[in-house]
């Protein structure tokens, strides 16, 4: 047996509690091969790892702000959506060892952690038909744990501490919101990290939202829709 397995795929819609390590693969179609699949699934995870990595050197040289960054975790949710968990694991991996040789090993990891494990988990929840809270909860978690490490790292690499100077910047604002509001309060410090904390989680909260945007107009002219947005967003939207 190949390395891509094609079993006979269950309705979507159904609950499936091995959404990230495991699940029904796509059903191939009668008259194409088994060769034939593994050629077209390999060639499509390189071609969707190639455009990964070409959307973060892009954006990395010529920054456009979330406009890019919106569809780092895309290309890899699309890999599992349409073959499965493991072409959307190989996408992540080869879209990190391309930018490993392109821009080195540091933005490979800054990359792969999170929006190329986003992008698996995205793509998983997506598959699974999965509510928006279920996927924005594990894509906010992933993205502020993410954002941490990729905190520590830069403070590795620069040899200073990076978490420091967020929290200096954090100080301003506070001093300012208090100044505007007539409070002659100094902040703690326990106020200001939880408040960099909460900054960093709000953040990821609508990067995510941002990101379920554009997958839901997105994927749906793919013929690869993901799960209805909730009634309050639909009404905004509508609106």
């Amino acid at each position: 047996m190949t390395e891509f397995e094609f079993e006979a795929q269950e309705d979507p819609t159904a609950e499936a509690d091995d959404w990230m390590v495991g699940g029904p693969e796509p059903t191939m179609p009668p008259h194409i091969g088994e060769k034939t699949a593994t050629a077209l699934v390999t060639v499509e995870t390189a071609f969707l790892a190639s455009t990964t990595a070409l959307i973060w050197l892009i954006n990395t040289y010529v920054p456009t702000g979330p406009l890019l960054r919106m569809f780092f975790p895309l290309p890899i949710a699309l890999a599992y959506l349409r073959w499965g968990k493991r072409a959307a694991w190989m996408t992540a991996v080869v879209a990190a060892l391309l930018l490993s040789v392109l821009m080195g090993p540091p933005r490979s990891v800054q990359f792969f952690l999170p929006y190329g494990i986003l992008g698996v988990i995205l793509g998983g929840c997506w598959r699974s038909q999965r509510g928006w809270a279920h996927s924005m909860g594990w894509g906010v978690l992933i993205s502020a744990l993410g954002l941490f490490f990729q905190i520590f790292l830069l403070s590795l690499l620069l040899a200073t501490n990076v978490w420091l100077y967020l929290n200096q910047q954090v100080t301003g604002i506070l001093d300012w919101l208090f100044i505007k509001l007539n409070l002659l309060i100094n902040p703690d410090l326990w106020v200001v990290q939880l408040f960099a904390v909460g900054l960093i989680f709000v953040n990821a909260t609508l990067y995510l939202l941002l990101v379920h945007l554009v997958a839901s107009l997105l994927f749906e002219r793919l013929k690869y829709p993901i799960p209805d947005p909730p009634p309050w967003l639909q009404a905004i939207l509508e609106d």
